[in-house]
């Protein structure tokens, strides 16, 4: 081998160490982050305080039942200029929509793409009853969707056999698994990897999306899905995404596929 060739064998060496290093290191996140094993799933119920429990389980005293309560007059009240009420439409909704919220996000024809539960109460509003669509985190949508949610508790998370929306499920997916932020974290690293650990005092939980809309101690309100998973990136020092945005709502399809078999808690208590 002449001297002018070691370098260049030199160089081809480096290459071939670093895509080796590279395919073990992406081999390792991937073992990391395998998914809980179905029969080792827990909501976070199972680990809060006894009172909180209590509060969740007594509608006289879960404070999310006040936002149901407006839910359920939105449900009956007319709106826009189709002066039609949900109700109109639909009929009763304990009837009519029993299991509903176990099978979002869903995919949308007209979009192309996966909507979740707010987003269907919008275009509903949009197309059937030509009123305008409520803001994201409004008292109005987070109250419907919680009327809507009670209807399905107790039943198992279910999203739609529809491989349309296995693409939307693999980006969440990699969403979850991806390193964000100035913390360089990724959700899995927290929910997966470090799942049941104390930090700060409390477990860490494993991120299933069991009782959304929430009531939060933390928030002294009830919020949403969204809300918590920008709550989680700000955490990270990462930029959340804005309400409604698709990567949201990826991450949420991903996320109930992850609890699919789970019994919906809506709406829940945490702390």
């Amino acid at each position: 081998m002449s001297v002018a060739a070691i370098p260049r064998r030199l160089a081809v060496s480096a290459i071939l160490a670093g895509a080796l290093a590279a395919s073990f290191l992406a081999a390792s996140l991937l073992a990391a982050h395998a998914e809980i094993p179905l029969n080792e799933r827990r909501s976070v119920y199972e680990d809060m305080s006894a009172d909180n429990k209590a509060m969740q389980d007594d509608d006289t005293a879960n404070p999310a039942m006040l936002s149901v309560l407006d839910g359920e007059a939105l449900w009956q009240a007319k709106a826009g200029s189709a002066q039609k009420s949900c109700a109109d439409c639909h009929g009763d909704a304990k009837d009519k929509m029993k299991g509903v919220a176990a099978h979002y996000p869903a995919f949308d024809a007209a979009a192309g793409r996966p909507v979740n539960l707010e987003q269907r109460i919008n275009l509903c509003r949009e197309s059937h009853q030509n009123a305008t669509p409520f803001s994201f985190e409004s008292k109005e949508l987070l109250a419907l969707t919680a009327y809507l949610g009670l209807q399905s508790r107790g039943e198992p998370i279910a999203p739609p056999d529809d491989p349309r929306l296995k693409p939307f499920i693999e980006q969440g997916r990699a969403l979850y698994d991806q390193r964000q932020g100035q913390l360089n974290l990724s959700c899995g690293q927290c929910h997966d990897d470090n799942r049941g650990k104390s930090l700060a005092g409390n477990k860490v939980p494993q991120a299933h999306p069991t009782g959304y809309p929430i009531y939060r101690l933390e928030w002294q309100g009830v919020g949403s899905l969204q809300r918590r998973l920008r709550n989680c990136m700000i955490g990270m020092r990462a930029e959340p995404y804005p309400y409604g945005a698709t990567e949201h709502v990826n991450m949420e399809l991903y996320l109930m596929w992850r609890a699919r078999g789970m019994k919906l808690e809506t709406p829940a208590v945490r702390p």
